[in-house]
């Protein structure tokens, strides 16, 4: 039996590598939605989450799906919960993406607020590159609007899970840890995300180990350090970080982060949520099908190293 076949290892990958969410036209040319499935089938992924690329008839996006033998883990929702005036219509849209995703038989919904962010809050200048941090006040706002959301998705049987993002107002090691201290670890669970954890200057591990019992869901990616240390030294904005290479998948030697103890920490703890593989890269510039590949080979045959190990 792999590591597939056994439920504690549900490997998917989002279609950001194929077109990207976060950056508008990266990728919108190249693939359509059934080559993006067909591909991540070929290499043995089960599962996907919701993208632009992505149809949202659901009668048909179904049939797509189960066509090619993967299953919808989630959709990233961004909300914008820290403005009070807004609150009322977030947690409709909000309402609405869980009806979806209940529909679809999904376990959980990806959260993240984007005011504040510099690259996804409407109602900020595009070229506003900078992070506008939250008042007290709004924090408070956010949290009410993160619990009342969370109410929204139990009730439909689903998780809300918070994701700590980078160019947005829950970025850094301090921001993280706030968020977990103000929110109800029976309502907010925490997405973990290696790759945005290092960006925002959380050790991957480290943060693994400090919120073990809230981490529900899992993001796999990679960050390249000699980009990292010039995006910081430079102050470069989230995208073209992501555009000059910032992030890739585990599995790449340019990569820096040391997966097999994150690997051993999630399988120690008995974690059965989604492994999902999530890297933000230019698909022109990273072959997709290559990157996935390499990614799936990689943690596949880490897992089953670290089985083997622990079986002796």
């Amino acid at each position: 039996m792999t590591p597939t076949e056994n439920h504690s290892f549900r490997i998917g990958i989002a279609p950001i590598s194929w077109v990207n969410d976060d950056i508008p036209g990266l990728g919108d040319d190249l693939y359509t939605q059934n080559q993006v499935l067909s591909e991540m089938a070929d290499i043995g992924y089960v599962s996907t989450e919701m993208g632009r690329i992505f149809s949202q008839d659901m009668s048909a996006f179904k049939d797509r799906l189960k066509e090619h033998g993967i299953q919808l883990a989630s959709k990233f929702v961004g909300v914008l919960f820290s403005d009070p005036d807004r609150q009322e219509k977030e947690l409709q849209s909000f309402t609405d993406w869980v009806k979806f995703l209940q529909e679809m038989n999904c376990e959980h919904v990806i959260t993240c607020e984007m005011g504040g962010s510099m690259h996804w809050d409407p109602r900020r200048s595009p070229e506003d590159m900078t992070i506008q941090k939250l008042t007290d006040r709004e924090w408070n706002t956010l949290v009410e609007g993160l619990h009342q959301a969370a109410r929204i998705a139990q009730e439909h049987g689903i998780q809300l899970v918070y994701h700590p993002h980078a160019g947005t107002v829950v970025e850094t090691k301090e921001e993280v840890d706030r968020l977990m201290a103000w929110t109800d670890p029976g309502l907010v669970h925490l997405l973990y995300d290696t790759g945005h954890a290092l960006y925002g200057g959380y050790d991957p591990l480290e943060q693994l180990r400090t919120y073990e019992d809230r981490i529900t869901y899992v993001h796999l990616k990679d960050v390249r350090r000699d980009v990292l240390e010039y995006v910081r030294k430079e102050k470069i904005d989230f995208r073209t970080a992501v555009v000059k290479g910032l992030f890739t998948v585990p599995g790449d030697e340019e990569g820096c982060i040391d997966f097999e103890p994150v690997f051993k920490a999630l399988m120690e703890r008995g974690y059965e949520g989604w492994w999902i593989v999530e890297a933000e890269q230019d698909p022109a510039v990273a072959h997709p099908y290559k990157y996935a590949k390499m990614a799936k080979d990689y943690i596949v045959s880490t897992m089953m190293s670290i089985q083997a190990l622990n079986q002796r």
